[in-house]
């Protein structure tokens, strides 16, 4: 999974750096079959960044490049403390709630430190920490193999760690959010996990910044109308606002902190 998941990244580098790539090249590059490369193209295509053509696929649209934590958690930090302040007024005692590993689901967490009785799950490690001395916050691991970038834990013991629990609330955090290709992330393992965090709650709330509105990374974490509500700040678009109250989604806009 992990050679796919490269390959994949690497195809994707030769149509943003070429604009289109053929199928024949990338059997001879690669050294797998043409029903590989074929898959691969596929998948690619299914997120929205390539069209198929005969005998190879072009470029439609460049995913966003990836950042580290440490580089997210200081973009529109103002914007994501009013997002993550909103969300904690969702949650109440009693709670059992997954948070996503992230830079807005970050703040959060923070806004969750005197909450009571809640019981919260992560994959992020940053967050487990930020919500290691909350009195009234129980926090659980999934375990897994360490991302370092984004300082998540992924892979198949995290998926397994969730089999066994229901949550009232899953708080995602998205790389981008499409009205047509839906939630989406730059890492196939994180979006795994992701999409298996969503099998596991009641509801669905993604916690994103305007900016995320639009765009599309290569791995689909979940369609637009698995989610029940968005929090966004004021910035967001018309076009999407109305998008998402046309396809039933609750849209709560944070506003700015006092």
């Amino acid at each position: 999974m992990r050679n796919t998941r490269s390959r994949r990244q690497q195809i994707l580098q030769c149509l943003i750096e070429q604009n289109s790539v053929q199928v024949a090249e990338l059997v001879e590059r690669f050294d797998v079959s043409a029903v590989t490369i074929r898959a691969d193209l596929s998948h690619i295509e299914s997120q929205g960044l390539a069209t198929r053509t005969h005998g190879g696929a072009t470029l439609v649209r460049t995913p966003p490049l990836e950042q580290d934590i440490h580089e997210k958690d200081a973009l529109n930090l103002p914007l994501k403390e009013c997002i993550g302040a909103r969300a904690a007024q969702l949650v109440q005692a009693g709670d059992n709630i997954i948070i996503d590993s992230g830079s807005t689901t970050m703040t959060l967490a923070r806004h969750l430190r005197g909450h009571r009785d809640v019981t919260v799950m992560t994959n992020g490690l940053n967050i487990a920490w930020e919500l290691a001395n909350a009195p009234g916050v129980d926090v659980l691991l999934t375990g897994g193999s360490l991302r370092k970038q984004s300082l998540s834990l992924q892979g198949s013991q995290a998926e397994a760690s969730l089999n066994a629990y229901s949550f009232d609330t899953l708080f995602l955090g998205v790389d981008g959010l499409d009205l047509q290709f839906g939630l989406t992330t730059h890492d196939e393992a994180e979006a795994r996990l992701n999409h298996r965090m969503v099998e596991r709650a009641r509801r669905i709330v993604v916690l994103t910044d305007a900016s995320k509105f639009g765009r599309v990374s290569l791995h689909r974490i979940a369609r637009l109308d698995q989610t029940h509500a968005v929090i966004t700040d004021a910035g967001i678009d018309d076009r999407y606002r109305d998008g998402l109250q046309q396809r039933g989604i609750e849209l709560i806009i944070a506003e700015p902190l006092p």
